[in-house]
């Protein structure tokens, strides 16, 4: 079984003398990198062993038989899409691709990037460090030391700066006010959201803004002629 990332140019091919049939399904999505990564795969490793294909083409004639356009079809391929995926993960927690027993099923690693995954798609939202560590299913704490051991940052300080950085980049992107900008990175406080945002960058978000676009005219301003 094989990989391909989204915009990522392959090119392959059968053997003439003993072509292969494939099949294919693509997919995205909340965790898809935690998936994958369970999975076996990665941006160094697209292909996996599949010693018994049996289980694999169930899948997926099951999936082509519910290929119509239908709400309950959808929730069919959503649900034979995971366990496909069940599938991978059984075999390569049991062998790797060296024989070897995996170490751990679920490493800080792997915490790390669930909740980079949720805060990723929920930032807009007004999610807390509670609601991170509730949703991938582990203690606060336990979140907290993980980012702590894989990106020497807490939990808390990387959910602002994410929050921080998306607002900057608003703030110099877009005419939105700043309390429309406050609302979009999950603050329903303007002022709460100022504090944080000068304590990031120096400077309040008003003024971050004037720096910004006076150093947009100052770079698009001719030089002197000597």
């Amino acid at each position: 079984m094989f990989l391909i990332y989204p915009d990522v140019p392959v090119v392959y091919c059968a053997d003439k003398n003993t072509p292969w049939s494939y099949a294919w399904v693509g997919f995205n999505g909340l965790g898809v990198n935690t998936v994958l990564n369970q999975c076996g795969f990665s941006k160094s490793q697209l292909i996996l062993p599949v010693p018994d294909t049996d289980d694999y083409l169930k899948c997926f004639d099951e999936l082509f038989s519910h290929a119509s356009l239908s709400f309950s079809n959808r929730l069919y391929r959503q649900s034979l899409l995971l366990r496909l995926m069940a599938v991978l993960i059984d075999y390569h927690t049991h062998t790797l691709l060296d024989g070897s027993q995996p170490k751990s099923t679920f490493g800080s690693n792997t915490y790390v990037d669930m909740a980079i995954d949720y805060i990723n798609e929920m930032y807009m939202q007004d999610i807390t460090v509670t609601d991170i560590a509730d949703r991938i299913g582990i203690s606060r704490a336990h979140l907290n030391s993980a980012f702590q051991k894989e990106l020497n940052i807490s939990i808390q300080r990387f959910l602002i700066d994410f929050r921080m950085h998306k607002a900057a980049n608003l703030l110099v992107s877009t005419t939105m006010s700043i309390k429309e900008i406050a609302g979009h990175v999950g603050y329903s406080d303007q002022l709460v959201f100022s504090k944080a945002f000068k304590k990031k960058f120096g400077m309040s978000p008003k003024n971050y803004r004037a720096y910004k676009e006076e150093l947009e005219l100052r770079d698009k301003r001719p030089g002197d002629i000597i």
